[in-house]
């Protein structure tokens, strides 16, 4: 018999510390409701349960990110509801000063409120924004919406300038004067974004070169080449469809009044044919969509009829990308629901499982106890032979 290493205690105490470190883990987890509280419960599930906790709050954003996208979209479109009813009412007012009943006091009255309702339409456009962001003056273009958890998972979304000389209904129409001492009567050229038109004309070098026309975007000149054949350069015609080729990239508009005649030409005099013809800011033009006389008046309800087209594509394209983000709001949600419940198979608890374990390591960590206390009087035994 020997005292001084009481193996039967040693033992006990060792399964007594095991139980008890069973039993605190299970106390942790059943009070964290975490199966996994530190890598070394499960080092493999943490880093899966990590990277699906990842998935999940980017999923989470991303539908945020969705509803702020047509909380957007829904100011701007309000919007443009109110540009609808304006241009309804313009097309009504044009529609009233068509009508010969009316004289030049009622139509000057009813061009008051179209020049007004004009305003209206570029103080919309200039002012709706959302979070600081101008929406409809043409600097909302190629946003992204990011409506995924990772990388590159966006919409991009342009809201296309809705002013009134984006709508065609500014009226502001400028002319290019003087060319070569000979006024191309008829030919008007307009500006789309109210900046100033330059036109430089030149003569071609050679004979039978095609009237052509070139912008350049740097210094914002478009520079038109008269084709030369003996003194006759090119007609009117020539000229205006050589712009209309240049006019997208321009922005510019090329039309022409009734009294254009197509055959008309303009006649080569050496270097004095290089001109340049700038058109100031108080150049010659009407403002707003012109009601004051029979004839503009019915022409304005064509033009407003378009101005109301262009609206309604733009409000039908914002509606849209709404109904698209609407779906893509329930796919996320959906999404992040089912790859929660995967995240909790990894990391949560089973209560009723668990509370089984900690039943058991309570019990053995009373009997341990009991154990170690018994195995601790074993050694008296020895006093009996000291007697």
């Amino acid at each position: 018999m020997r005292i001084n290493n009481n193996m039967m205690a040693m033992n006990a105490n060792r399964q007594l510390g095991i139980n008890n470190t069973g039993t605190a883990k299970s106390l942790e987890k059943l009070s964290s409701g975490f199966r996994i509280n530190r890598a070394g419960d499960d080092a493999a599930g943490l880093s899966i349960s990590e990277k699906m906790r990842g998935q999940i709050r980017g999923l989470n954003m991303a539908s945020k990110n969705s509803q702020d996208g047509i909380s957007l979209i829904q100011t701007a479109e309000g919007a443009l509801d109110e540009t609808h009813a304006i241009l309804q009412r313009m097309r009504e007012l044009a529609v009233q000063s068509a009508n010969d009943t009316n004289v030049e006091v009622d139509r000057a009255a009813l061009q008051d409120e179209m020049n007004q309702l004009r305003q209206e339409i570029d103080r919309i456009g200039n002012n709706t924004e959302f979070n600081t962001q101008k929406l409809l003056d043409n600097t909302f273009a190629n946003k992204k919406f990011h409506i995924g958890a990772n990388e590159g998972q966006d919409l991009e979304v342009s809201i296309n300038d809705m002013r009134a000389d984006a709508l065609k209904i500014n009226g502001e129409v400028y002319k290019a004067e003087d060319v070569d001492a000979t006024n191309i009567e008829g030919l008007q050229v307009r500006s789309l974004d109210g900046e100033k038109v330059k036109i430089k004309f030149e003569e071609a070098g050679d004979k039978d070169t095609k009237t052509g026309a070139l912008y350049n975007k740097d210094t914002k000149e478009i520079t038109v080449t008269l084709a030369k054949d003996t003194d006759i350069t090119a007609t009117k015609a020539d000229v205006k469809t050589a712009l209309e080729s240049v006019a997208g990239e321009a922005n510019i508009a090329v039309s022409t009044t009734e009294d254009f005649e197509g055959t008309d030409t303009l006649t080569a005099k050496g270097t004095d044919l290089t001109l340049t013809a700038e058109v100031d800011e108080d150049a010659s033009k009407s403002a707003g969509v012109n009601i004051s006389d029979q004839k503009s008046a019915s022409k304005a309800i064509t033009t407003i009829n378009s101005a109301i087209e262009t609206v309604s594509k733009e409000r039908s394209k914002l509606g849209a990308v709404q109904n698209r983000l609407e779906h893509t709001i329930k796919n996320l949600d959906n999404a992040a629901e089912n790859l929660q419940a995967a995240e909790s198979r990894v990391r949560d608890v089973d209560m009723a499982r668990e509370m089984m374990e900690f039943t058991k390591q309570n019990i053995l960590q009373q009997a341990s106890t009991a154990m170690l206390a018994q195995a601790n009087q074993a050694p008296q035994t020895v006093l009996q032979l000291l007697r």
